[in-house]
């Protein structure tokens, strides 16, 4: 539940959901972020102009012109989770090449958990992961909880770019490269699934928050070969 409410700046409301990040907490945050969306599209609620959920905050602005924290707040307040709770238990297959080519840095691994490139990739598919949100470049999905055994941290020095369908690791998450972008993530593959297609006008991103996740490994032939 929300431990605290207050401004952000002028028009906007700060909900503190807690300092920890796990599942359990980043499903509240859902579950609220799709409850006043659905109030907003029920025109139920006037005024909100973005809604902005992370790990374990809310996000929510408004138009000054049109209310005020306070009536938001009190909304928010009012909100009966309990009965609200919009679980999403979907679960997207990503295929992923870890061919030398792809997994730029295994070897780097190999040194900083003392594991091999097969003990790395065992560990890391036989898990499914928890798509807490989404952001820093447009449908990239911050996927948790990494097995403690594979955790490791960034790249001393960020590569200046990264290839799109790339997938990362730090610390307990695992990422999605949905653009080419800058990025200090361990690179252990690449997908050559479309994760985000901004084409596609209502559904652009495949993984969204809530979402179930799970990785299987294909070869670099297959990978060529892959048609989305």
């Amino acid at each position: 539940m929300i431990k605290n409410i207050s401004n952000l700046g002028d028009a906007a409301v700060y909900c503190d959901f807690g300092k920890e990040v796990n599942e359990k907490i980043n499903l509240n945050v859902i579950n609220y972020f799709n409850y006043i969306t659905k109030l907003i599209n029920e025109k139920k609620i006037e005024g909100i102009t973005n809604l902005t959920p992370s790990y374990n905050k809310l996000i929510i602005s408004f138009d000054l012109s049109v209310t005020k924290f306070s009536k938001i707040k009190d909304i928010i307040q009012n909100i009966n989770v309990t009965n609200n709770l919009i679980k999403n238990k979907k679960i997207i297959e990503i295929p992923i090449c870890c061919d030398e080519e792809y997994g730029l840095d295994f070897e780097r691994l190999y040194k900083t958990l003392n594991l091999t490139k097969g003990e790395i990739l065992k560990i890391y598919l036989d898990k499914e992961y928890f798509c807490y949100m989404t952001g820093f470049i447009a449908g990239m999905p911050f996927l948790g909880d990494l097995n403690k055994k594979i955790r490791c941290d960034r790249l001393e020095t960020p590569r200046v770019r990264v290839p799109k369908g790339s997938v990362g690791i730090t610390e307990q998450f695992t990422n999605i490269y949905t653009f080419e972008s800058p990025g200090g993530w361990n690179i252990i593959g690449k997908t050559p699934k479309k994760i985000f297609q901004k084409l596609n006008l209502q559904e652009p991103a495949l993984i969204k928050p809530g979402y179930k996740i799970s990785f299987y490994e294909i070869s670099k032939k297959e990978y060529l070969e892959f048609n989305d």
